[in-house]
């Protein structure tokens, strides 16, 4: 059976390898947060170098919470987010 997820998409500053080491402990504890209330299926980093953040939700309600705990973008390490749904046909 087909699921509906949402993607929280990040793009991020230029170097953000170098820059986001004062916040990164937490910005994986928000993540290790709302993935223990079961808000976040999965999260990571996109690209080599990394230029972006892909996070799973299952309800688009609970993104702007997380948003809101989240260091990277409360320091200006985003520069955009968008969320897009996916539909999922395979299980997790």
């Amino acid at each position: 059976m087909p699921e509906a997820l949402q993607l929280p998409i990040y793009q991020d500053i230029p170097g953000i390898l170098e820059r986001r080491g004062p916040h990164r402990a937490g910005h994986l504890a928000a993540i290790a947060k709302h993935h223990a209330s079961g808000a976040i299926v999965m999260a990571g980093a996109v690209g080599d170098p990394v230029d972006s953040g892909l996070l799973v939700f299952r309800d688009a309600g609970a993104i702007d919470a997380y948003l809101a705990d989240d260091p990277y973008v409360d320091a200006g390490l985003v520069v955009r987010h968008r969320v897009e749904p996916w539909t999922v046909v395979t299980p997790l």
